[in-house]
């Protein structure tokens, strides 16, 4: 699966999921509460393969999964651009400082795995829309 239909298949999810909470009268603050991971692992098992082990992306305590990717991540699944012999698909428009670039075979891509930037509340709060792709849409270039 490639970013493109992983990130439109997702966004699908997601908006089943806001399209029920706000139809069921849930405040903003009710909404982003309702994606705190240890809910969605409850009643969302299949929003994430990782819920069924009851396993977190990132190493956090309080993680909230409403901006599952990050609106700071960038990728062209046809690739962005040559670096030596090698294809670059993604990288982090913010450069964060505990992000890399993860070299697979002859294909670059932006490593996450230790960046927790879009799973902090505060963080979903100052980006919230119900939209999610909206507040995705610099991600796909």
């Amino acid at each position: 699966m490639g970013y493109s239909s992983w990130f439109d298949e997702h966004a699908k999810m997601h908006k089943e999921i806001v399209d029920r909470l706000v139809a069921e009268g849930k405040t903003k603050e009710e909404i982003i509460d309702y994606f705190e991971f240890e809910n969605m692992v409850e009643k969302e098992q299949d929003f994430c393969p990782l819920y069924k082990e009851n396993r977190k992306c990132h190493d956090m305590e309080k993680l909230n999964c409403y901006l599952c990717a990050c609106p700071n991540f960038r990728f062209k699944d046809d690739g962005i651009k040559k670096v030596d012999d090698k294809t670059q698909y993604s990288f982090c428009s913010i450069e964060s400082k505990d992000g890399r670039q993860g070299v697979y075979g002859e294909k670059i891509h932006q490593d996450c795995s230790k960046c927790t930037v879009p799973h902090h509340k505060s963080y979903v709060e100052k980006h919230f829309d119900l939209d999610w792709k909206k507040i995705m849409q610099e991600c796909i270039l």
